[in-house]
């Protein structure tokens, strides 16, 4: 008993060591429209929590609070970890842009500290729904007038009103947008409005042709319980449906007088990590361009240099409407491995501003690369490693040790070695029904990205990222080796 006890301290002891104790605020939204609250949550991992009493966030009232608190146990590879979480609820209503405060955390006598976050404050373009109307549906393009390649945000707003409780999904048709280019715009916005819910559907709208065009309305249907229709015990069991259609809209789509790859108003920053390695060390090159506009079908030009492995990421693309406008940002992130000095080329695309109408040139700036060659890395550790040499010690003679073994030898039951025998066969014909698991191959993306931070470590890693590189850039000729890939990765997973 007195074993089983121990092996229970050691256990309750192991749990209370196994959590990391740390504080993180979050809000359910950065950007609200005017009249709608926000909800602060600070979540309290490691331990008993303190919380500092909050009664303005910045200079909003508190409208609200309410805690919660939950325990994880969880067990692998023999260890169990165990996580106590403490989450503080805070709602309250901004009234402008603000910055929610650094808020303080004790957890077990010591104290934690959250980051502040950025609070954007829009109002609701909505229209005013008709007075007592159950639903309304509008549309409103941020322009009306644009060049042929020039981008526009146009949205669909649906207000339903908020004492109004639906039995079924509302049935949504989407306007005509088939003489456009459509890219996805995102997450959907929900906010109140007066007495309304309002839900707003984006598209991004690009023109192909110069011409007038009107875009059809869209159109939706809704479903409420039929109260004239009730069973036995009183209860509706039918439903209503009322329909209604948005406005439609008038967009002049005007000849572009000036060819140009980009229209907008947009800078360009690029980054470069180093500018001296090793060989076969990756340099990364990061591209940011950031302005009006759109750049959702924007395609950075690749590199191609003679004896130069180059591998870039998907580009990342943010698009976001400011006070009617379309902005966007565009990152993308290259990498270039060399055995020798190379030269990253400078780059250069053209820009309509739709302001002046002139057509300005972006730069991408070039980089020269200077590579250290393993030649004369080898031959510096030679030459290192030859005046060390002549400071050693001579080995001494090892002397043979020569020990006697015994052996004690057992005498052995009959039935034992039997019943060893009839055991052997039986396992062995049981193993044929037992399916074999095989192992499946790692995929070359996700090898790629376990032998990336280990190609110092081995000059084997490193060719198998060059050939990984090289084959992901569309390279048919390497042939990876699967049995050495699988063995690499298990190394370092």
């Amino acid at each position: 008993m007195l074993n089983h006890g121990k092996v229970v301290i050691a256990f309750i002891v192991s749990i209370g060591l196994a959590y990391a104790a740390e504080v993180k605020a979050t809000v359910d939204t950065v950007e609200v429209v005017k009249g709608n609250p926000v909800t602060l949550r600070i979540k309290a991992t490691g331990g008993s929590a303190a919380f500092p009493k909050i009664l303005m966030v910045e200079d909003a009232p508190v409208t609200g609070t309410s805690t919660s608190s939950s325990r994880n146990l969880s067990m692998a590879n023999g260890s169990v970890t165990s996580e106590v979480s403490t989450t503080k609820i805070i709602q309250f209503m901004p009234e402008h842009d603000m910055t929610i405060p650094s808020y303080t955390v004790n957890i077990s006598g010591k104290k934690y500290k959250t980051d502040p976050i950025e609070i954007k404050v829009v109002k609701s373009n909505a229209p005013t729904s008709a007075k007592g109307g159950l639903f309304n549906l509008s549309m409103q393009a941020s322009k009306t007038k644009v060049r042929v390649g020039e981008s526009f945000m146009m949205t669909v707003y649906f207000s339903l009103r908020s004492d109004v409780r639906l039995s079924q999904e509302v049935q949504y048709t989407q306007p005509d947008l088939s003489a456009f280019v459509v890219a996805d715009a995102g997450e959907q916005k929900a906010y109140i409005k007066g007495n309304y819910q309002v839900q707003e559907v984006r598209y991004i709208v690009t023109p192909l042709k110069e011409g007038n065009y009107t875009i059809s309305p869209a159109q939706a249907k809704v479903g409420v319980p039929d109260r004239s229709k009730r069973d036995i015990f009183g209860m509706t069991f039918g439903t209503k449906w009322y329909q209604t259609a948005s406005n439609s809209l008038d967009i002049e789509v005007l000849p572009q007088t000036k060819d140009a790859e980009l229209i907008g108003d947009f800078k360009v920053t690029t980054h470069i990590d180093a500018q001296e390695v090793k060989a076969n060390k990756p340099v990364n090159l990061t591209v940011q361009i950031e302005g009006e506009g759109n750049l959702e079908s924007f395609d950075f030009p690749k590199y191609e240099i003679d004896g130069v492995t180059v591998y870039s990421d998907e580009a990342k693309v943010d698009t976001t409407v400011v006070d009617g406008e379309l902005y966007s940002s565009y990152s993308k992130k290259i990498a270039f491995i060399s055995e020798s000095d190379f030269s990253i080329p400078e780059r250069t695309f053209t820009m309509l501003d739709t302001q002046t109408d002139e057509v300005k040139t972006l730069k991408v700036n070039g980089y020269e690369v200077k590579v250290k060659s393993i030649a004369s890395t080898v031959s510096t550790s030679s030459s290192t490693q030859g005046q060390v040499q002549t400071q050693l010690a001579q080995p001494v003679q090892p002397k043979e040790v020569i020990v006697e073994k015994k052996v004690e030898v057992k005498t052995v039951a009959w039935w034992m070695l039997a019943l060893a025998f009839v055991l052997g066969v039986l396992s062995m014909y049981l193993v044929r029904f037992i399916p074999s698991k095989k192992a499946k191959p790692y995929k070359e993306s996700e090898a790629l990205k376990i032998l990336y931070g280990h190609m110092g470590e081995d000059e084997a890693v490193e060719e198998m990222v060059r050939k990984l590189y090289a084959k992901k850039n569309g390279d048919k000729s390497v042939e990876i080796d699967k049995k050495k890939l699988k063995e690499m990765v298990e190394r370092f997973k």
